[in-house]
């Protein structure tokens, strides 16, 4: 399989959850705005999604390379089942704990300090661990524990086109996301103010607690 011939479904999926997180503000765009009026600065608010976006990217990718290490020797269907195990565990860990995280950097954060909040909210909502369960159908027939990898020659190209995939669905998740946290940012920024918040928002807590449920739910098919 390969890019080309992939799921166009599989790529929605995967760059709407990446405008889903985007929406969220824990995941960056928040603490971008109030950086941003804090110094009174536009150009701020814009600088601060560079580091917002690698941290995510960073936590994503950590996720992604453990699954989809799993994925070359497990079967599919059982690593699938794992992931709305662990999905499902997160969400009742999230709807625990997850409300109560408090951000570790201040408004004099810089580069590092953004990337690494941004790379531990990400981890803390699981947002890696909701791109396997879309990617893992492009897999099929890719792990090296099916019988018709093992009896090939060709395992490093298997290995190859997975990292491949997964290179790119992490790229497009996260231009994404980027775009979205941008666009909300400013227009909060520059027109409604984050006191909009208190009246005008959702309840992300639950909703986060409610998307990591359903998707481990739909992943054990229950």
């Amino acid at each position: 399989m390969n890019l080309s011939t992939s799921p166009w479904w599989t790529w929605v999926v995967i760059a709407g959850l990446g405008a889903f997180h985007g929406l969220n503000p824990a995941m960056g765009w928040l603490f971008a705005v109030a950086l941003g009026l804090y110094r009174r600065s536009r150009r701020v608010v814009m600088l601060s999604l560079i580091p917002i976006s690698l941290g995510h990217a960073v936590a994503a990718a950590c996720v992604l390379t453990a699954g989809f290490s799993l994925s070359a020797v497990l079967d599919h269907q059982a690593l699938g089942r794992i992931c709305g195990v662990f999905l499902i565990g997160w969400a009742g860990w999230h709807a625990w704990r997850g409300h109560r995280m408090r951000s570790p950097v201040g408004m004099q954060a810089g580069f590092v300090g953004l990337t690494g909040w941004s790379f531990l909210m990400a981890g803390a909502h699981g947002a890696g661990l909701m791109l396997i369960p879309a990617l893992l159908p492009m897999c099929d027939g890719l792990s090296t524990s099916s019988a018709a990898v093992r009896a090939s020659t060709d395992v490093s190209a298997s290995i190859s086109t997975i990292a491949t995939m997964a290179s790119a669905a992490l790229f497009l998740h996260t231009a994404a996301m980027l775009l979205t946290t941008a666009v909300i940012s400013l227009v909060v920024f520059d027109r409604i103010g984050v006191a909009c918040l208190r009246t005008k928002w959702v309840n992300f807590d639950l909703l986060w607690t409610v998307s990591l449920l359903g998707c481990g739910v739909a992943q054990l098919g229950l």
